[in-house]
């Protein structure tokens, strides 16, 4: 198959992406357009109890500086291994919170036992993307308040089109602007163990992303 234009490969609408009024967007060919707006860090911030625990418990996973480009060019193949690990996640684990399965209120870990929550579901997503060739850098924590204004996990994408977003609230893949959350923080780009804050500093709050969202 030719790759002579993203707009017939992938289009706007398999995005999850609209034009919006404060959306930067480029023309492709054949009329189709697609945002080039990006998550904005305000600098460093604090990481979740929960990924500094899992950092403790996974060392290996954590340590040294991210390796790759922070950005990949989304492909054909690119965008069917994003839907593909996403929908197979969702559609493996169960959810369930960390306080009925671990007796903690925030507790991430990889579901091996075919359970989790919200963030269990992104360290997931992003082991498999790395073991199918994706940078780490590119595939970032992040934690969000969610329509219900509870703290909820997912992961952020990095494209040459802009930030992605994989949920376990559902297959759909959005760039960030339509998710309809409001984002707090994102684990570095250039430090696995660190993070950055996604709103400005004197107002970022606590966010536990403790939620067991189920697929919709």
């Amino acid at each position: 198959m030719k790759f002579w234009s993203l707009a017939i490969l992938i289009s706007a609408a398999a995005y999850g992406i609209s034009e919006g009024a404060n959306a930067r967007s480029v023309t492709l060919r054949h009329g189709a357009s697609v945002p080039q707006t990006r998550l904005v860090a305000h600098g460093l911030t604090d990481a979740p109890i929960g990924h500094v625990n899992f950092c403790r418990a996974h060392p290996n996973q954590c340590s040294g500086g991210m390796s790759g480009k922070s950005e990949v060019i989304l492909t054909t193949r690119r965008w069917k291994e994003l839907q593909s690990v996403n929908q197979q996640v969702n559609l493996a684990i169960k959810p369930v919170s960390d306080q009925a399965q671990y007796g903690e209120v925030e507790y991430w870990t990889y579901p091996t036992s075919g359970r989790g929550d919200c963030e269990d579901y992104v360290l997931l997503k992003k082991r498999k993307l790395i073991e199918m060739g994706w940078p780490a850098a590119s595939l970032l924590i992040t934690v969000v308040r969610d329509e219900n204004d509870e703290g909820h996990a997912v992961l952020t994408v990095r494209t040459h089109r802009g930030d992605l977003i994989l949920d376990n609230k559902h297959s759909r893949i959005l760039a960030w602007q339509n998710t309809g959350y409001t984002f707090i923080k994102r684990q570095s780009a250039f430090n696995p163990r660190g993070w950055v804050s996604l709103i400005p500093l004197q107002s970022d709050p606590t966010v536990a992303a403790s939620g067991a969202d189920a697929q919709k």
